[in-house]
């Protein structure tokens, strides 16, 4: 396979159907939807065998559990797909919003439109479900898409390119609005990333080297995060029975997703009370704790059952594990853990336990992160569970879209103006 020619026809192609997509009525993008849904449940079979042969293959190449718990495609699975691409559905149209409209005093009015952004090419590793969750927001925001999955993932991404496409035939809508590249050559990448005549955005989801490559060699705009150090920070007036299962969700649910805690703080007048019983939850889950001079000192005198404590390194606190470790640290208050926070975070998710309001509204406002939390769970950073249906990814980018990026963030506003033959003076 020519990976030049065949990428530049897919490009063209994309090209030609953003403009029938950009165009396409609520309704026909919905029937899509829904048909994409239908069709995903009709054979979950098929998926779910490919699926397995995805992972066979994983394994025998050696990726690591990180990689495969992404991969994994369950029953569960399935029906969360189909349910998202039905949510999507069932959002508002973004497309044609008008909004802002106000009068001049020359007489016309100005205001905003929201506009599909074009082709976006998306680039992921892993996630099959990211192949029907970038088909839906996509096309309801009136995109076409050219979706590049990883090679880990190439059989199970086949069988739901064919379940878009046949909800893409049921509404009578092109089918390559949403193509998936069906290779596992690693140059398509390189090229995708480089056509800005037909890829107006770039989307990497995956690994810190993936996206990073991405975002330095990219000719076209990136939405991107690199990593997810997340942060909790437990305040010296947190509330005693919510500590402990916001810390197991946080960072016990998996250990392989961007929103994962990997860093805990806790103020000093609260650790005494709250530390202990949050690493002996962690001691049971077989979680490393890497821990700063304080609270490796009380931790160990604690005397936890199976506690794995290991005294952290400077670069432990910019670490995203992914993996049962986690960095814990002993604060002065809340001045130091936005501090800590702001100097160490990959600007992803960030979490307070604390009843005081006052210091509640001072980390949303001073904590720079692309989600930030009052008591709740970092793993709640996550477009499916912000009510967006689905996400493209998230985004610590401080233009355009930022957090999980839904249908808005696949838009952009251009002005309108209208008139009554008003001529400027």
């Amino acid at each position: 396979m020519d990976i030049h020619q065949y990428m530049h026809t897919l490009g063209r192609q994309a090209r030609a159907a953003s403009r029938l997509i950009a165009a396409a009525s609520t309704k026909a993008k919905n029937t899509a939807l829904t048909a994409m849904a239908s069709e995903i449940r009709k054979r979950r079979a098929a998926l779910i065998a490919a699926n397995g042969k995805d992972l066979a293959a994983a394994r025998a190449a050696g990726i690591d559990q990180a990689m495969l718990d992404r991969l994994t495609l369950t029953e569960k699975g399935v029906d969360s797909m189909a349910a998202g691409l039905e949510q999507v559905a069932a959002l508002p149209d973004p497309v044609g919003e008008i909004s802002d409209v106000r009068q001049r005093p020359s007489g016309i009015q100005v205001g905003k439109m929201r506009v599909p952004l074009g082709v976006i090419g998306i680039i992921y590793e892993a996630r099959p479900n990211v192949t029907a969750d970038a088909a839906a927001l996509c096309l309801k925001a009136g995109n076409a898409a050219i979706l590049r999955g990883g090679s880990e993932a190439i059989e199970c991404n086949r069988q739901i390119a064919t379940c878009v496409h046949a909800g893409l035939g049921a509404a009578k809508l092109p089918k390559s609005a949403i193509q998936v590249v069906n290779t596992t050559d690693r140059a398509a990448v390189g090229e995708l990333i480089t056509m800005p005549e037909y890829v107006d955005i770039i989307v990497p989801r995956g690994g810190k080297g993936l996206i990073a490559r991405i975002s330095s060699e990219s000719r076209v705009p990136v939405i991107k995060h690199l990593d997810g150090n997340c942060h909790i920070y437990i305040d010296d007036e947190a509330d005693p029975a919510k500590i402990v299962p916001i810390v197991e969700n946080a960072k016990t649910q998996r250990y392989g997703t961007c929103n994962t805690a990997e860093t805990l703080l806790v103020a000093c007048h609260a650790a005494k009370s709250a530390l202990p019983a949050v690493a002996a939850m962690l001691a049971a889950k077989g979680v490393e704790m890497r821990c700063c001079a304080k609270s490796l000192a009380l931790l160990s005198a604690a005397k936890i059952a199976n506690a794995k404590l290991v005294s952290a390194s400077e670069e432990d606190w910019h670490e995203e594990f992914l993996a049962p470790i986690i960095a814990i640290k002993i604060v002065s208050g809340l001045d130091e853990a936005i501090a800590h926070i702001n100097a160490y975070s990959s600007a992803h998710t960030e979490a307070i336990i604390t009843e005081n309001h006052s210091n509640a509204m001072r980390f949303l406002r001073e904590v720079d992160s692309s989600s930030v939390m009052v008591n709740a769970s970092t793993r709640f950073a996550d477009g499916f569970e912000y009510g967006l249906g689905a996400e493209i990814g998230i985004s610590t980018n401080k233009i355009h879209a930022r957090g999980p990026v839904g249908l808005e963030g696949l838009t952009s506003q251009k002005w309108i103006v209208f008139g009554n033959g008003e001529i400027r003076s």
